[in-house]
């Protein structure tokens, strides 16, 4: 049998050249690759999936022996399944929900900065903690948008961050001096969703 102008042993073998040679370049890449730290990661834009994945990486680092720690700014209202999850793991993982839902849910600022305070506090608290090996923020990025907590002290916090430990923030539009900071930004992009079109929240997906 031939491919093109080759039959189906030389394009085999001509892969199989092509294959060794990118392994053989990615061997010399790895090897070059020797930092060990912890990372502050960044999971921002306006599509879908940025608490999804942070939430993907805590179970992770549970699989893998490593204790978690979980702080919702502003899903405190919700019951989702991944808190029903976690929550069988609880000498591994602390998952605590601080928030009291969206501003627009409150509608009150004082209230909303003062949970937002709470929730930097005990987060602080969690990552002075030696026996976390990583740390979510999730939809920190919200209460910044915000100003509900100070920009400079959040930004100075997760810089000086114990070494070994991994920090993870999500919700949009996050600001540009956390960008800077970080070690890993990764922007979701929205194409589709399905809201749009008129559907509502569905549980395993949204929560």
């Amino acid at each position: 049998m031939k491919t093109g102008d080759m039959t189906e042993a030389e394009a085999d073998a001509r892969h199989a050249e092509k294959m060794a040679n990118k392994k053989a370049a990615r061997d010399r890449m790895l090897a070059t690759k020797t930092i060990e730290k912890g990372l502050l990661i960044v999971h921002t834009g306006k599509g879908k999936g940025k608490s999804t994945a942070a939430m993907g990486l805590a179970t992770r680092s549970i699989g893998n022996g490593m204790k978690v720690g979980i702080v919702q700014f502003v899903k405190g209202v919700w019951e989702t399944g991944e808190r029903v999850v976690l929550d069988k793991f609880p000498d591994l993982c602390t998952i605590k929900a601080m928030g009291e839902g969206f501003t627009w849910d409150t509608q009150d600022r004082q209230r909303d900065i003062a949970a937002a305070r709470a929730a930097w506090d005990y987060a602080k608290a969690l990552m002075a903690d030696s026996s976390y090996r990583m740390i979510i923020l999730d939809e920190l990025n919200i209460v910044l948008r915000y100003d509900y907590l100070p920009l400079d002290e959040v930004v100075e916090t997760l810089a000086s961050k114990p070494k070994d430990l991994h920090v993870v923030v999500t919700g949009r539009n996050a600001k540009d001096e956390l960008i800077e900071i970080a070690d890993l930004v990764t922007e979701m992009t929205q194409v589709k969703h399905p809201f749009r079109s008129g559907v509502k929240a569905q549980v395993g997906i949204e929560f």
